[in-house]
């Protein structure tokens, strides 16, 4: 894919956040699914972002596993959506920042930084990424997708 100027500026831009993340990853040892001690988005409720329109804490006693990390609900109920169809309330990139994606990096998320596009959940490093990254979702959405299948090896 031919880089533009603008989407090189977007990435040096990028540059700095991304270097102070202390999780940019090497492609070849990533896991799937973006966890940190093998929790998912930081324990919160994936199904709570469609349900609810916000990011709600998980219980850490209503679980599943899935794609090797530990997803967990507010609700049995959310719970029980989940395991009857993941794809459809998992993170796009397996949790990864969808803007860092597109850029070609593998980069850790925070569960406020997110975005729910077509009915697809996107997740970003931090709110000023989120704020980068909705400027022109359906391109760096398009990007993502492209180099989503290669980064993980």
């Amino acid at each position: 894919m031919l880089t533009t100027r603008r989407h090189f500026l977007a990435l040096a831009a990028a540059a700095p956040a991304f270097a102070s993340v202390g999780y940019m990853a090497n492609a070849a040892s990533q896991a799937k699914i973006y966890s940190e001690d093998g929790i998912a988005i930081d324990g919160t409720d994936p199904v709570a972002y469609f349900t609810k329109g916000a990011p709600v804490p998980g219980d850490a006693s209503i679980t599943y596993d899935w794609q090797g990390a530990t997803w967990r609900f507010s609700t049995t109920e959310n719970r029980d959506a989940f395991a009857a169809d993941p794809v459809a309330y998992a993170p796009q990139y397996g949790g990864y920042c969808a803007y860092a994606i597109a850029q070609g990096s593998l980069v850790s998320t925070i569960p406020e930084a997110w975005a729910i596009v077509d009915g697809k959940l996107y997740l970003n490093y931090s709110n000023r990424i989120q704020r980068r990254w909705e400027r022109d979702m359906a391109d760096y959405i398009a990007q993502a997708d492209a180099r989503w299948p290669s980064l993980l090896g």
